[in-house]
């Protein structure tokens, strides 16, 4: 039993996860290249190794020739004489297995040996590497900051260093060396220097990850999230649906006093989420998408994909948001292009009247959503 040996690829097994048959062969091809490089060809060598007890053997399989002056390859052909004694049942002609002593290999053919083991080791482990991070492509990983280079950010991920590009990062997010933060794995590359991994803060899919990590009941399926808009470092729009009459699909995400949206809230550093019922109706739908204003009326387009909504005056900053940013967020959350006026404004826009819009609108009346509302009851409270 090869002891050393053993002890050497349980090793390698376990802190590198390479599998023992992938050693063995990179053992084989090792021991064939030094036979190559020692006499100059290895076509009629084998190599056996016990998979269990690790010892190796090496030989030559030569044809036997009556004498020395039959002798043309001594790399093929071995004399009757010296196969003898090897066996004595031997006879011209036969084919006998001569043992090859790897100590006698040069410094040479052992270098080489040495370097096809290496070589083999270093490939499989970025196999190993990028098969693993692979799986998770598409997936949310917690990373150690490692340091910034330039504007980028290296995250040290436990095997593999991936990248933060600045285009990737948060605006305003600043981070120190060991701080411990989460990423999304945009893309992850096979490269000759091994796996290269491109991660993201940005991407609205972290959101997305982050609830099904947070949340039960998107983690089994009770609770869908159907749709997600993200402007990073400001504001989230996440519209989730329930396939439980049981379950509030808003209040499942919310959680107990806040507490589940509170540290997604927390991991991305302080950036407000909206969380919205869907609903199949898209008058509905915009109506919740907008949301905290207060709507009278929604006329949706389903076949063009647009939107009408009249706000009460009060109400048109808050509908529209800081910068338009609410709107925009409804918009991509439902994927409506969505037209919002005040009432003064809707009763002053020809065309825009409820009654002009059902006569030439020929879908679903459900797709008409309306609402009362009393004014001065809610504030607009956009900054």
């Amino acid at each position: 039993m090869n002891k050393e040996l053993m002890e050497a690829l349980d090793i390698l097994e376990k802190e590198k996860d390479i599998s023992r048959d992938t050693l063995f062969e990179a053992i084989g091809n090792s021991l064939m290249t030094a036979c190559k490089n020692h006499f100059g060809k290895a076509d009629n060598v084998k190599v056996e190794i016990n998979h269990e007890t690790c010892d190796f053997l090496v030989y030559a399989e030569k044809e036997v020739v009556e004498s020395e002056e039959d002798l043309t390859d001594d790399v093929l052909q071995i004399t009757l004489e010296d196969a003898k004694k090897i066996s004595k049942k031997v006879k011209v002609g036969d084919v006998v297995k001569v043992e090859i002593k790897s100590k006698e290999f040069g410094r040479i053919a052992t270098q080489n040996a040495k370097n096809v083991i290496l070589q083999k080791i270093r490939e499989e482990e970025r196999s190993v590497i990028y098969n693993q991070y692979f799986e998770k492509e598409k997936d949310v990983v917690t990373g150690v900051v490692q340091r910034y280079v330039g504007k980028n950010i290296a995250i040290d991920l436990g095997k593999v260093d991936a990248m933060l590009n600045e285009v990737e990062q948060v605006k305003g997010e600043v981070f120190k060396p060991t701080e411990r933060i989460k990423v999304y794995i945009v893309e992850v590359k096979n490269t000759n220097k091994g796996p290269r991994i491109t991660v993201s803060r940005t991407h609205p899919e972290l959101v997305k990850r982050l609830f099904e990590s947070e949340v039960t009941e998107i983690k089994d399926g009770t609770v869908e999230i159907k749709s997600i808009a993200r402007e990073a470092g400001s504001r989230t729009k996440i519209a989730v649906y329930s396939h439980n009459p049981n379950v509030d699909a808003v209040g499942a995400c919310v959680g107990m006093n806040g507490a589940r949206v509170n540290a997604i809230v927390d991991e991305l550093r302080g950036e407000k989420i909206d969380i919205v019922n869907w609903d199949e109706n898209p008058g509905q739908l915009i109506q919740n998408a907008l949301s905290p204003a207060k709507i009278v009326a929604v006329f949706a387009d389903p076949d063009e994909k647009t939107a009408k909504v009249v706000v009460p005056d009060y109400q048109l900053s808050l509908a529209i948001g800081k910068e338009g940013q609410n709107a925009r967020l409804a918009a991509r959350l439902t994927g409506y292009k969505i037209d919002i006026k005040s009432e003064t404004q809707a009763k002053d826009a020809p065309g825009f009247r409820y009654e002009d819009y059902v006569d030439d609108y020929e879908g679903d009346e459900e797709d008409v959503y309306e609402e009362e509302y009393v004014e001065g009851v809610e504030e607009d409270t956009e900054e």
